[in-house]
């Protein structure tokens, strides 16, 4: 079983979530924006992407830009940050129970199903 991390509103999140449903793979999805994740979820999912959170941190968008951008903060602080702003998270991001890809470039999926 898979899950999601997923805004609908993304591209890159639909073809991801299209992707899944192409497969045929069991998966929830797990829209993060209406139900947005905990500090502890996020640091696992993290320990299951094997990033830092900086790794998944959307940079184009405007909050980033206007709040965050050529500040250093640690790890955990943007830990923090991104429960704070959920909209600042990467996807899709699609888990299993024991490991995560990041769904861009949609090739990543691969990894996971394997």
């Amino acid at each position: 079983m898979f899950t999601i991390y997923h805004n609908p509103h993304c591209k890159k999140s639909r073809a991801g979530l299209k992707w899944l449903e192409e497969k045929a793979v069991d998966f929830t999805i797990r829209e993060y924006l209406k139900t947005p994740l905990s500090e502890k979820e996020l640091s696992q999912l993290l320990i299951k992407l094997n990033l830092k959170a900086i790794d998944i941190v959307r940079t184009q968008e405007e909050v980033y830009k206007t709040q965050f951008k050529n500040k250093k903060f640690n790890d955990n602080e943007w830990v923090k940050i991104l429960i704070e702003y959920p909209k600042l998270i990467k996807r899709p991001i699609i888990a299993s129970k024991v490991k995560a890809v990041m769904g861009d470039p949609i090739e990543n999926l691969e990894y996971l199903i394997k």
